[in-house]
């Protein structure tokens, strides 16, 4: 038997092709909810992290350390222990029927927005602040200063960080089988409980993240030239 009829045997012999192409929807599906949430809720924090919000005029600022605690404890966990206890203790009882995608993207989107706003928070604090005091001039409140002169700004200098975030986010999401999610490396996994070949599954996974990945960084390099130009 050459070794492209044992590829033939592996992959396409009772459409075991199917479960990667499966496990690439579900990873790629993940990815982008996460990533949504990751943004969303990221730049909520980093605006939180630089608020000027000072009740009774005292140094404490609830917003700043509500979302410094926030990023701290996400940030020093594993990503997988958020996952399961998102999945074993939060989504359980009445949640239980919720959708595996759906839990492992809000896991991962809240773990990608703590590095989101430290990214924006970094970015933004770059910026010289005479623009933020001349919009403040022109009568703009903070939320209207950062939303409509800091962040559009801050976003051309952290994009190539924001980029290489999100491939680490696609990455991560391989650790989605903890909870019974079917994604690209539960499938090869699949496929050697079948077959009994672990190699040639390993390697299709890891062919397609790094295409997969490669096609990111493509894409998003155009999206920079254009945004810088």
């Amino acid at each position: 038997m050459t070794y492209l009829e044992t590829l033939k045997e592996i992959f396409i012999e009772g459409d075991r092709y199917m479960y990667i192409l499966k496990g690439l929807m579900f990873s790629i599906n993940v990815t982008i909810l996460a990533a949504i949430i990751g943004i969303v809720f990221g730049i909520v924090l980093a605006l939180c992290r630089l608020s000027h919000f000072y009740p009774l005029k005292t140094k404490f600022n609830p917003l700043s350390q509500g979302a410094l605690i926030y990023i701290d404890l996400i940030r020093g966990t594993p990503a997988v222990v958020q996952l399961m206890v998102l999945a074993n203790i939060v989504f359980v009882g009445s949640f239980r029927d919720v959708p595996i995608l759906i839990v492992a993207g809000l896991a991962f989107g809240l773990n990608s927005a703590a590095y989101v706003a430290e990214i924006i928070r970094a970015g933004i604090e770059g910026l010289d602040k005479g623009q933020s005091e001349a919009a403040r001039a022109l009568g703009m409140n903070y939320f209207v200063t950062m939303k409509e002169v800091i962040v559009p700004q801050a976003v051309r200098k952290i994009l190539p960080t924001l980029v290489s975030e999100f491939i680490t986010l696609l990455k991560e999401t391989s650790i989605v089988g903890f909870i019974g999610g079917v994604d690209l490396l539960r499938s090869a996994n699949i496929i050697t409980s079948q077959t009994y070949r672990g190699v040639e599954p390993l390697i299709a996974v890891g062919i397609i993240y790094l295409i997969l990945t490669s096609l990111f960084t493509k894409f998003m390099r155009k999206i920079e030239e254009k945004v810088k130009n």
